[in-house]
């Protein structure tokens, strides 16, 4: 994660963010359904994905296509269903050459989404109204 954390810090500076549990009962919200709540603000983004622990061969291929400018959003929806949980896996996403969104995975337990546009903190709250503020 060397070289996206870097990048993450460097935009997380003008972030905000939320944190939550990934379960929701016996569901765990997956790396796929945070994708699909990001709706509109999600689609145009290039995503590089960087996963501490490999739990699964998937995985290999998310780091693989993350090198240069990533892949697209759907490239990586695709990669992450059906059902993929992630242990210590880190999301960028990337629009106009920055980064504007992370998405972090802790431990199997908890999510962590910061995002440069408060609005699309505010749609993942209305999902997940346990999230607290980082």
């Amino acid at each position: 994660m060397d070289t996206l954390a870097s990048d993450a810090a460097e935009a997380e500076a003008g972030m905000k963010g939320i944190t939550f549990s990934a379960w929701r009962g016996h569901h765990y919200v997956t790396l796929a359904e945070m994708l699909v709540r990001l709706g509109s603000f999600g689609l145009n983004l290039k995503w590089r994905v960087a996963c501490d622990e490999i739990v699964d061969p998937r995985c290999a291929e998310l780091e693989r296509r993350s090198g240069g400018d990533g892949m697209d959003t759907l490239t990586l929806l695709s990669l992450t269903t059906p059902f993929l949980q992630l242990i210590d896996a880190e999301a960028h996403g990337s629009a106009e050459g920055g980064v504007v969104i992370v998405l972090t995975e802790v431990d199997s337990t908890w999510w962590e989404v910061r995002a440069v546009d408060e609005r699309v903190l505010g749609g993942i709250r209305r999902c997940f109204p346990d999230a607290v503020d980082l």
